[in-house]
């Protein structure tokens, strides 16, 4: 039976031998001679290839780890989102209890000039003079007063 081994042993070791020989001899004449590059005697051939025609086969695979790592980022920034806004919405918080803060002393200083300016208005000596301008007079006689009688309904103005 004929194996590769014994063909190769039978026909084409000689030749081997003999070439390497040849090499060897070639190598020690030349002592400053560079070693063979290493599968120097090879010949790769690039063939162009056209793969428009080419179809990728759907891999269910990859779909359900696409869907994954984008249900996983989700959830990562949803993560995120709950640590992080307690405390953006306290600053918040804090920025509007400072601004309500300032409204209500600006309002309180408001507040206290109308006073000044509503005890300044209703002075006995304001009235007083104002009634000079008017020409008010008092009633001298008490019986002069007439207070309407109130309505059952509670309306403060008379309708006929």
């Amino acid at each position: 039976m004929a194996t590769i081994a014994t063909v190769y042993n039978r026909f084409l070791r000689p030749m081997a031998e003999a070439a390497t020989g040849e090499r060897a001899a070639a190598v020690a004449d030349n002592q400053y001679a560079l070693r063979p590059i290493p599968n120097e005697e090879l010949y790769l051939f690039v063939k162009d290839h056209d793969n428009s025609r080419v179809e990728r086969q759907a891999d269910p695979a990859a779909r359900g780890a696409c869907w994954r790592l984008i249900l996983t980022g989700g959830m990562a920034v949803l993560l995120l989102i709950g640590i992080l806004l307690p405390g953006a919405l306290g600053r918040i918080a804090g920025y509007q209890i400072e601004g309500l803060r300032a409204e209500q002393q600006k309002l309180l200083a408001d507040r206290a000039a109308l006073e000044v300016e509503e005890a300044r208005l209703l002075s006995p000596q304001r009235i007083n003079e104002f009634a000079a301008k008017q020409n008010f007079i008092d009633p001298g006689d008490k019986q002069a007063i007439v207070f309407l009688p109130a309505k059952a309904n509670g309306a403060v103005a008379m309708v006929k």
